[in-house]
């Protein structure tokens, strides 16, 4: 034992020999965890090159732009692949979301070779190897390199250069690496060299890796494994947006990070092999088993990010054409091209690309496309550089689809996908703060180019269904969030993941529209091409589309804005929500406030102090009148203020372009009301839908009172559009109005009102089913409209609705060439099962038990829930536990049953005496803990309130609030029923409901 010291401590034997094993364990530990972990880990986007972005993230600190940290020299040696846990490493750039800007990538050679085989088809997992070469220019000296890669293990990796153009590559030097490892938390793949790499010169970057391609996920490489032509089968796909391509390779994984690409896929013979590029030669490779692969390599691709690289291993077939020179392609299974279910994507797909070529006055850089549908992608589609992947539901037509929206639905999403090969593609956003640079034009050109093609689509209407009215009732001024976010903001890569919502599609295509509708056409096109043009190949922030758009203002002198372009679009894109706009039309008054999910009166608790600079497109007695601007908070506009006459009245947000919600003073909706009675045509359909829309929107969340919104409904007799009464409907009878209210006293008083106002439309459409249901065909909004109106149409008992179900159900049942029209299937599915005994109930089980469709089979499932019989309905559920014919994980039959009228108590008794078969899956008991919440501790949706001054019943939401006050008549008797008392002054507070016997309520809003 050696000397003790002053400055340190003594170690016993016993303790020390302790220690060493405590150390001996946790170096075990260690080799255990880098066996276990070898994988490269989650990473989120990379540092913006030349996008004027901060290279600072959120946890970066300023020497992002500085010298890296030094790396003490250690021997040369092999580099060890190991995870290191964060917590044991010392702060560093592996810290950050993002990717220092030390390095930038220029061009990958990348090999691939997935092991699949025809023969040899072994789902749930399959091997891939790699080898990838990055040639790299450093602008900063580092001796450490950061690149992403994800479930990856690296196998080998070297360095060479400096490179210098015409050196052979023998003749380049290697940097030596001392270590290879991966940061996990922040899922960086980390080099150590023996020496920095030199600022200006080019690099070489050697990597062999290996990775798992998974059927049950989206990400990465991935299996489809299906059947075609009687046989199994398998394809690999891959998935690279957002943060995916690390999955497949090590790379740069960053949108501004652009590079070319030679692409080789090594495949067996037996499949073709698809990327981005045409096919540029293919060769023979035999493995050390002997078995001879294909090697196909692919023409180099235009400078493009890594999530838009693409690969396609299959077994298809596929129909061509040619537009302008350019061949396409569209790729499914060989029975789908033999039935034809492609040619209706490929007789588009030519003229789309044609359309927009000539609007951007820019070619479509690739020399080919190919297209393909893939069985199973998750209803998804990727607009990937010349190798575009579809779900197939959302490509191929179906020769039944005759009578369905699905020929508008594939030319949406045909053409969605193909504007991204401008906005997305050729021009990218610097960071997925601004993905709805990508998304939301890419929406928005999606409506005007099938406008293009179908002249008599009404755009402003299908616009509203498609896009508007979804995300203004999931927009609000608090919990929402902005369009374009900061940087900073983002700390993990799910957050990434996050940002492909409705706010970046929806929300992204309505601020291109209202853009749009400000400015006019010519200008709004003309700013998009400079920018196209100026950014292709490159990268961009909102901020430049801007600079763009007030270039294009600043060259002409009719339009005049009141403030720059980008004054007015970031008040809309940077803040959540969007405003209120109010106008007084006695005073001519105008002002705006966030819209809040529930106003309450004492708005000052609320924090959302902005403004926005709103557009106000508007009409007066049907005539448009000139833009007019709200910059503030209010302001005075005389000429929107309204006589005594019963003619004189004024809408705001002409055609819906606005993102925003208007609401109007008393005379003002008034006014608006006596011309829907007097004559509603006057008021376009597209202001119908807004003023239904806006006003219960509204009254559900305390801008107006629910009278105001039920008056707008008085009309509805003189209404034939049935986007209209879709629009009512789904305000009067949302989709939980059955579980929540029947059998009270709502729903006899809510069915003599809508009843009597339904004759006309129901004589107009049940008329053409019975008669010429072809003429449906191409009606892009009856057919989106019409099972919802069926169903209101049969669940408040119109005879003539029972009694074409029960005809329709009879003569399919009888004759099965005789099929149920599409647009009321379901619809007829289940009151024919109501209306019904156990033969019909029987007969659709041996329906189910033959077909082999999933969404069939769940339509099916569905519909035999409706049965009025209990003991058919107990059947049912003994059915499902007993696992044949039903697979109990993919629907479950026990929640679809308690969902209905009936069956919610059928379900609990049944609940009771199985609770041991049930309870052994947990899976169910996930699924039915919510569902049996609401079932037993709310049954009664609806809260009616008991105002004891008038002795009338208010509803605090908008689902049939004043019905019973001044548009029926009378009280409804108040047996079986429960009264809640609501002090006005306190409407926003939750208040307990005193029920009696059986009877249970609970106040709440209806969505």
């Amino acid at each position: 034992m050696g000397p003790s010291s002053s400055s340190g401590f003594y170690l016993s034997r016993a303790v020390a020999l302790l220690l060493a094993g405590l150390a001996a364990a946790l170096l075990l530990a260690l080799a255990v965890l880098s066996a276990l972990y070898g994988h490269c880990a989650r990473v989120a986007p990379s540092e913006l090159r030349n996008c004027g972005v901060p290279d600072a993230g959120p946890s970066r600190s300023s020497e992002q732009g500085e010298s890296p940290p030094a790396r003490k020299p250690g021997p040369t040696r092999e580099p060890a692949v190991a995870v290191t846990p964060d917590k044991w490493l010392p702060p560093g750039p592996w810290d950050h979301l993002r990717l220092p800007s030390w390095l930038v990538p220029l061009h990958y050679e990348l090999e691939l070779w997935p092991r699949l085989r025809p023969d040899q088809l072994s789902p749930p997992e399959l091997r891939f190897t790699g080898r990838v070469n990055i040639t790299l220019r450093c602008t900063v000296a580092t001796a450490l390199l950061l690149l992403h890669s994800l479930f990856l293990d690296c196998d080998r990796a070297e360095v060479r250069g400096p490179l210098s153009p015409g050196t052979a590559d023998a003749t380049v030097g290697h940097l030596p690496v001392n270590n290879v490892w991966f940061a996990l938390d922040m899922q960086y793949l980390v080099l150590e060299l023996r020496e920095a790499l030199q600022p200006g010169s080019l690099y070489e970057l050697q990597l062999s890796f290996s990775g798992l391609a998974y059927q049950n996920t989206r990400e990465g490489l991935f299996l489809n494994v299906y059947t075609d032509q009687g046989e199994r089968r398998a394809l690999l796909a891959s998935q690279m947006e957002p943060t995916f391509a690390r999955n497949v390779f090590p790379c740069f994984d960053e949108p501004a990070l652009k590079a070319t690409f030679n692409i080789t896929i090594i495949h067996h013979p037996g499949y073709v092999a698809l990327s981005n590029m045409p096919k540029l030669g293919q060769s023979e490779k035999e493995d050390v088993n002997g078995n001879k692969w294909t090697v196909t390599t692919f023409y180099t691709t235009p400078r493009m990010p890594t999530y838009l690289a693409a690969f396609v291993i299959c077994d298809y077939e596929h129909v061509n054409r040619t537009e302008r020179g350019k061949e396409i392609r569209i790729w499914a299974r060989k029975d789908a091209i033999a039935n034809g279910n492609a040619d209706f994507a490929l007789n588009i797909t030519g003229p789309i690309f044609s359309f927009l070529e000539d609007l951007f006055n820019i070619s479509y850089p690739l020399p080919k496309t190919d297209i393909i549908a893939l069985p199973t992608f998750d209803n998804r589609a990727m607009e990937n550089w010349g190798l575009l992947i579809f779900d197939e539901s959302l490509l191929l037509l179906q020769p039944d689809d005759r009578l369905t929206e699905k020929e508008t639905v594939i030319s949406h999403i045909v053409s969605h996908e193909i504007g991204h090969q401008w906005f997305g593609n050729l021009v990218t956003m610097c960071w997925w703060n601004n993905i709805w640079l990508n998304e939301g034009f890419a929406s928005y050109f999606e409506l005007g180019v099938i406008s293009y093609f179908n002249p008599k689509l009404p755009g402003n209407e299908v616009f509203f269904s498609n896009i508007l009215h979804d995300v203004l009732r999931e927009d609000h001024a608090l919990a929402s969030r902005a369009v374009s976010m900061k940087v900073e903001n983002f700390t993990e890569t799910n957050e990434i993941n996050e940002l492909f919502d409705s706010f970046t599609y929806n929300k992204g295509a309505s601020m291109a529209r209202m853009l749009s509708s400000f400015l006019n056409e010519s200008v709004f096109i003309s700013a998009l091409k400079s920018y196209l043009d100026t950014f292709s190949y490159s990268n961009a922030e909102q901020d430049d589309l801007w600079r763009h758009f007030q270039m294009a203002i600043d060259d002409q002198s009719k339009i005049v804005l009141p403030a720059t372009v980008k004054s007015i679009m970031d008040s809309w894109t940077h803040q959540s929500g969007f405003p209120v706009i109010t106008l007084n039309v006695s005073t001519g008054v105008m002002k705006q406030e966030p819209f809040f999910l529930g106003k309450v009166k004492n708005q000052t608790l609320l924090t959302h102090n902005n403004t926005w600079i709103v557009p106000i497109l508007w009409m007066k007695n049907g005539t448009t009148q000139s833009l007019v601007w709200l910059d503030k908070s209010s302001r005075l506009f005389p000429e929107m203020q309204v006589s005594d006459s019963d003619h004189d009245w004024v809408i705001l947000n002409v055609n819906m372009t606005g993102y925003y919600r208007v609401n109007y003073d008393k005379l003002g909706w008034k006014k608006l009301n006596q011309q829907l009675e007097k004559d509603p045509k006057a008021i376009p359909v597209i202001h119908r839908l807004q003023l239904i829309d806006d006003a219960f929107s509204l009254s559900k969340n305390n801008y107006i009172e629910i009278e105001t919104a039920l008056d707008l409904t008085k009309y509805l007799a003189e209404e034939d559009e049935i986007i209209v009464w879709h629009a009512v409907l789904v305000n009067l009878l949302p989709r939980n109005f059955v579980a929540d209210v029947n059998n009270y006293d709502i729903y006899p008083l809510l069915k003599k009102y809508l009843l009597k106002r339904f004759i006309s439309i129901w004589n107009i459409y049940s008329t053409i089913i019975r008669e010429n249901v072809a003429a449906l065909q191409g009606d892009y909004l009856a057919l989106i409209s019409l099972e919802n109106f069926f169903g209101a149409v049969c669940f408040l008992g119109l005879e003539d609705c029972l009694q074409l179900s029960r005809e329709l159900f009879k003569s399919w049942m009888n004759h099965p060439e005789n099929e149920i029209p599409y647009p009321i299937k379901t619809v007829i599915l289940c009151y024919g099962i109501a209306l019904g005994s156990d033969k019909e109930w029987d007969f659709l089980l041996s329906i189910y038990t033959n077909n082999t469709k999933e969404e069939e089979k769940i339509q099916l499932i569905y519909a035999m829930s409706c049965s009025k019989d209990p003991w058919i309905l107990n059947r049912f559920m003994e059915y499902a536990i007993s696992t044949s014919p039903f697979n109990f994980n993919d629907t479950n039959i026990i929640e679809v049953v308690a969902a209905s009228e009936v069956g919610r108590y059928v379900a609990k008794d049944f609940l009771v005496n199985n609770w041991q078969a049930v309870s052994e899956s947990l899976y169910l008991l996930l699924k039915l803990q919510h569902h049996f919440g609401q079932v037993w501790n709310s049954v009664i949706g609806y809260a009616n309130v008991y105002n004891r001054e008038n002795h009338k019943y208010r509803f605090t939401d908008h689902g049939a609030a004043a019905v019973f006050q001044s548009h029926v008549g009378g009280a409804p008797e108040a047996h079986n029923s429960c009264q809640i008392t609501d002090n006005k002054e306190r409407k926003s507070e939750k208040q307990k409901p005193k029920c009696q016997d059986s009877c249970m309520a609970t106040k709440k809003h209806i969505i």
